[in-house]
Parts: structure tokens; sequence; C-alpha cells
């Protein structure tokens, strides 16, 4: 797999998002399940994972943790801090709890430093300078290696790089959701040397062409009962955009997935994507993404075909949105 630059971080072009493991879309897996597909990725020439101590919480980082651990040196690791995890979806991104926190996340992942430590949303009580300031220090300490922020407006971006280099932003992009595009935020990255690495790039799964206007979601482990795009109401209105991205991906001998990521791979060499599976097969088949080649002629063919379907309802709840660090 070849390598791609975040910031001065070196990582695969496509990485592992390691959230599912311990929930959200569904119950958590078996760790014996997690740590298998985690070293199969390895294996396969995935170097760089995806965490943060609040999925599960604490039980992602824990599987990555372990899984990793006989290769630690050959891997990078990427965590995020920011929530409260106290049973709400409050923000606290105090240096004091930062500091706190940390070395919880390293005590968990097994290790002595996280190579890219991401706030996991700007918390608006705390000014990013306060926080890109803690993490500088973090880094002269060696417990970090890279800066990192997720979801975070192009304004505050330039605040907290011109305070401690960020290495990375990390957003939502993907076919259907090209927010960053609009924003400024794409744009700001690739301005300032920011690798940008896209969550949730083949659309939660709609992108993998298996969900369709029936699909059902357990309301008590799957956030998407919650996202309105996936509603009842909106699940139908947005399947025009996949049946189109299946007859693509056919016309060139891939799976609408591997059409998904092989588009991000060609918006940009400092882009990549984090697919999350818990399947080793769908773990594969998003890796077979590497070996397309999406010519500038193609992408401009997708993005025009994508302004022919527009896309109904937001990409998650209320709550969630509502800390978000913008609103295009």
């Amino acid at each position: 797999m070849t390598q791609r630059s975040l910031g001065t971080l070196k990582v695969s072009d496509i990485g592992l998002g390691c959230m599912t493991f311990a929930g959200n879309y569904n119950v958590p897996v078996p760790k014996a399940h997690a740590i298998k597909t985690i070293r199969t990725a390895y294996e396969n020439g995935v170097t760089f994972f995806d965490t943060a101590e609040v999925y599960g919480p604490y039980i992602s980082e824990e599987f990555v943790g372990e899984a990793l651990a006989p290769f630690r040196d050959k891997v990078q690791i990427a965590t995020k801090f920011g929530f409260k995890i106290d049973g709400t979806i409050g923000l606290d991104s105090r240096p004091e709890h930062i500091r706190k926190v940390v070395d919880e996340s390293l005590k968990r992942l097994r290790t002595d430093h996280i190579d890219l430590y991401y706030q996991h949303r700007v918390d608006p009580s705390v000014p990013i300078e306060d926080v890109a300031g803690t993490l500088k220090d973090l880094i002269q300490q060696g417990k970090v290696l890279h800066f990192g922020l997720s979801e975070a407006s192009a304004k505050t971006i330039r605040r907290a790089h011109a305070e401690q280099a960020v290495s990375a932003v990390q957003s939502e992009y993907s076919l259907w959701t090209r927010n960053v595009e609009l924003n400024g935020v794409l744009a700001t990255c690739t301005e300032l040397g920011i690798g940008f690495v896209p969550w949730s790039p083949v659309g939660a799964g709609f992108l993998t062409g298996s969900i369709d206007p029936t699909t059902t979601f357990d309301q008590k482990s799957d956030f998407r009962a919650g996202f309105p795009r996936f509603s009842r109401e909106f699940l139908k209105l947005n399947m025009p955009l996949i049946e189109w991205l299946k007859v693509y991906a056919a016309k060139k001998g891939a799976t609408p997935s591997q059409i998904a990521l092989a588009w991000l791979l060609a918006k940009g060499p400092n882009i990549v994507p984090i697919p999350g599976t818990r399947s080793e097969d769908h773990l594969l088949e998003n890796l077979g993404a590497r070996r397309l080649h999406l010519s500038a002629v193609d992408v401009r063919e997708i993005d025009t075909m994508l302004g022919k379907f527009p896309v109904f309802g937001d990409r998650m709840g209320e709550a969630h949105m509502s800390q978000i660090d913008y609103t295009v």
C-alpha cells in the first residue's frame, strides 16, 4: 500500500476506522473478532488505525491497543479526546481534562505515544488556542506526536494551526456528504499543508449499495436510526444516487464502495479515508479501491452526476449536528 502524508505524518493511503468494533452502528463485537480484523488490515498493508476514547466508551481503544501491540512501531494510531463521557454527549476540552485523558488513552492503547491526537469536537467554551497550546505541551513531552482537529471550521483550523501545527483534520466526507468542498475546510487544509481524513467515506453503509428503503436500524444500538437521511421518508428519496453508483461501479469493474473510496483518493494527495467495518470481506473489498485509478475526467464525470442527485435529510441527528463547528 502506498503512503500519504498528513502534514509530516506518513500513513497508508487507506486507514481503518475502528469505531464499529465498539458499537454506535451496532452492538460491540467480541474482542477476538475485532483483534483478528484489525490484524488482517495490517497484514494487507494498512498502517493507520483510527479510534477514540468515546467509542464504547473505551472499548475500541482497548481492542486497538491489544491488536497492534506486537507491531506497534510499524503502525500509526490516531485517537481523540473532547467528550465528557458522563452519559451525555457534552464536551470538555479544558487543558486539565486533556492532560488527564491522554494518559488514560495511552494506557488503553498500550503505548507511550499517540501518533495523532484529535480534538473530537470543537468545544465552544474553551478557546482553541488553549487546546492547541496544551497539545503543544504534550508533543514536547513526547506523549503525542501530531495534533488533529475533527469537524472544525476553516476559521478554527487557522487559529489552531497558528498556535501548534495541525497535521490532520477529520470530517465526514463522501459522495453524499460534500460540505467540506463548500465551506472552505478542504481548501484551507490544502493551503496550509494539512492532511484531510474523511470519516464515514462510504456514507455509513449507504454507499455500499446494501441499504434500501426497507432497511431498518435498531433504535438502541444504531445511531443511524436518528439520522434524518436514513429515515424511511428520506431514504427512498436518496436511492437514485446509489442506483446510479451501482451502474457506474459495474462499468468500472468495481463495487460501489470501491468507487466511493477511489473518488476520495483522487480528490487530493493529502486525503486519507478511514472506512470502518466489522467484516474481513468488506475490509478487503474496501482495500481493493487502491487498485482503481480514477482520472481527472472520471472525477469530473462523477461530480457532474452527483449534481443531479440532491441529498435529502441531515447527515446526523440534531444533538450531534449542534456540535459541528460550521453550518454549510
